[in-house]
């Protein structure tokens, strides 16, 4: 049996291909590729691969190219030449490469593995009432500095709302701990919403997922954050990976995963807390970060402009693994 509480390694491929109806001339692309460290997060090796090879330039200011091979800190990167990598505001390691040769396939290819530790006991009754966060998180000229206040203000996905506002004061009533409000709203949009692919885009805002009450996790988690950032409170949207089980007796398909995203949710007495609304649970061993924003056009795994090209729907294969 599995200990609950211990580590967990796992191994992480995800895997974007483009095959264009056309030649592209010219393309340029920025990804959200490569995982970063947290308390309950180390990684220990990260590879990225693109083919064809992007165009050995001239640095961008403020970017580096790591060499292949090279460690940062405890961890091994080996990237393909012509990657260069930089950091966004918000921490996150941002690749972006070029290509000016014609082509017609794009593979960019990611891998890490990760130690997961457990999440710590939480205390949601102990943390302080909602309002009494809020107040703190409201901007005033001359206060002392509160970094979490940016993930107070409204986004493009996850606006401050009068409609999130009255969802969310469903659950956060007067006098009601932070976190436990929290917890309550997550398993709120668990109940009310149905998981459907295809019922939005990946343009859907907020506003529009609360109205058709359907939807996938990166809605799920738009909705929580916009409906809590209109009553004032801090919370950041977060992209990554989740491990999922095969059903029994069948084998774990290579490919068969799906990026994930989920909520973190600022509370005084836990710091940021990760809570999964899609799956109603705090994020845990299962869960593997990759980078967070202030919604999901902060931390899209891959994006980019192309000439040329005609129209190409990628094909994404995510496989998440746990190491014996």
């Amino acid at each position: 049996m599995v200990d609950p509480q211990a580590p967990r390694r796992l191994r992480v491929l995800h895997e974007t291909c483009y095959d264009y109806d056309a030649p592209v001339e010219l393309a340029h692309h920025l990804g959200m590729l490569r995982p970063r460290h947290t308390p309950l997060q180390q990684v220990l090796e990260w590879q990225l691969t693109v083919t064809p090879q992007p165009d050995v330039t001239a640095m961008a200011a403020g970017e580096v190219v790591l060499p292949a091979g090279l460690r940062a800190g405890d961890e091994t990167v080996l990237v393909t030449p012509g990657v260069q990598q930089s950091l966004d505001p918000w921490g996150n390691h941002r690749v972006s490469f070029s290509h000016s040769r014609v082509h017609d396939r794009l593979v960019v290819s990611s891998s890490f593995v990760a130690d997961i530790a457990p999440l710590p006991r939480l205390q949601p009754e102990a943390s302080p009432a909602w309002e009494v966060v809020a107040e703190r998180l409201d901007y005033r000229p001359g206060a002392g500095f509160e970094p979490a206040v940016e993930f107070t203000l409204g986004s493009l996905y996850a606006p401050r709302e009068a409609s999130l506002a009255r969802f969310g004061a469903e659950v956060f009533r007067p006098g009601v701990p932070l976190l436990a409000g929290a917890l309550a709203m997550m398993h709120l949009i668990h109940r009310r919403f149905e998981y459907r692919p295809l019922a939005t885009s990946v343009n859907t805002r907020a506003p529009e997922a609360l109205a058709q009450r359907q939807g996938v996790c990166q809605d799920f988690a738009h909705v929580m954050i916009g409906a809590m950032r209109s009553l004032g409170l801090a919370a950041r949207y977060v992209s990554g990976y989740l491990l999922t089980q095969p059903p029994p007796g069948q084998p774990r398909l290579v490919g068969a995963d799906a990026s994930h995203a989920w909520v973190a949710v600022w509370c005084p007495l836990h710091g940021w807390v990760a809570l999964d609304p899609t799956n109603a649970v705090p994020a845990g061993l299962d869960h593997v970060t990759l980078a967070w924003g202030r919604d999901y056009a902060d931390v899209a795994p891959l994006r980019g402009v192309i000439r040329g090209g005609g129209r190409a729907v990628p094909r994404v294969g995510v496989t998440v693994m746990p190491m014996e």
